[in-house]
């Protein structure tokens, strides 16, 4: 039901509010530690929609923390910033269930000014890109490759800037990525990065589902000089699913994600306009799309989740 959408988070003044994201309201614990509160709301080209998506946030927030769990068991020595799932103290009790599994406690940290992109596929800007030129982000691809193809030597590492609320991130070559953060940090992210996806996209294709590509954000520990992935990882919002029976070389297939929306908002002439409230039917359509996502990737129901997790 759309009555129970949140897109906009009130802690009744518990917690200092840091700042408001896209999806993300972010409150301050203590000087080590922060509440990220994951909303409903939803953003397509760059603009957030009047409407939000019906349980989108703890979608959003239970696949992060599934992620976490499986990659630290895959990747010895990974590092990340999620404490819990509990909701602080602080926060009044007639609020909590409001804020129950959308909410994460995480250490504060120095977040690197980059955006680490792993693309598998050619799909999207980057088939937009190498149709102009045969390259990537600047980086010369194999020729003959067709739309949606992997790859053919693995998945390449295309990292972006992080532009400020209200700018666009800009692709940029992995050198460049050096210049901005150094080159010590900048290879370790690349490392990562990569070795991340190569792990989820393995587990998700088991579960019928393509990671065509991703986006993963990193931190610094300043105390350890380690590098720690932070912020939502491996989700519909920041990923392009794909179900694999129904993925064909040469085609853009139908994803997990968002792209209902963005197709509506485009045959509507609505797209990056603002004060935009998708239909019912999009709305309903696009949390089931979501939900399935969820199901797929952690073999629970959603409803046998919510039952679990309950307070």
């Amino acid at each position: 039901m759309a009555s129970g959408v949140l897109t906009q988070s009130d802690l009744q003044g518990s917690l200092p509010l840091v700042s408001r994201g896209k999806v993300r309201d972010i409150y301050k614990i203590d000087d080590q530690t922060l509440l990220f509160v994951t909303t409903d709301r939803i953003s397509c080209h760059d603009v957030i929609l009047a409407r939000g998506i019906p349980n989108k946030g703890a979608l959003l927030s239970l696949i992060t923390v599934h992620w976490f769990e499986i990659l630290a068991v895959a990747i010895p020595g990974l590092r990340t910033h999620f404490i819990t799932l509990d909701l602080p103290e602080q926060i009044p009790v007639h609020v909590r269930p409001q804020y129950q599994n959308r909410s994460m406690q995480v250490r504060k940290l120095e977040v690197f000014q980059i955006e680490a992109i792993v693309r598998g596929y050619i799909t999207g800007s980057a088939w937009a890109s190498y149709r102009k030129d045969g390259t990537v982000c600047g980086i010369p691809i194999q020729p003959g490759l067709k739309e949606s193809e992997a790859f053919p030597h693995g998945p390449i590492y295309t990292p972006s800037t992080k532009a400020a609320a209200g700018h666009k991130d800009e692709n940029i070559h992995p050198d460049k990525a050096k210049e901005i953060i150094g080159a010590r940090y900048a290879e370790r992210i690349e490392e990562l990065a990569l070795s991340l996806y190569r792990h989820a996209a393995a587990y998700a294709h088991e579960r019928g589902i393509i990671i065509a590509d991703t986006k993963f954000e990193f931190g610094l520990d300043k105390e350890t000089d380690e590098v720690v992935l932070v912020d939502e990882v491996l989700t519909p919002d920041n990923s392009r699913f794909w179900p694999a029976d129904r993925y064909k070389v040469g085609e853009s297939p139908p994803s997990f994600d968002k792209q209902l929306l963005r197709d509506w908002l485009t045959n509507h002439g609505l797209a990056g306009k603002e004060g935009v409230t998708m239909s019912d039917e999009v709305m309903e359509k696009t949390e089931e799309i979501y939900k399935e996502a969820f199901e797929r990737l952690t073999g629970r129901t959603w409803s046998a989740t919510l039952a679990d997790k309950a307070i």
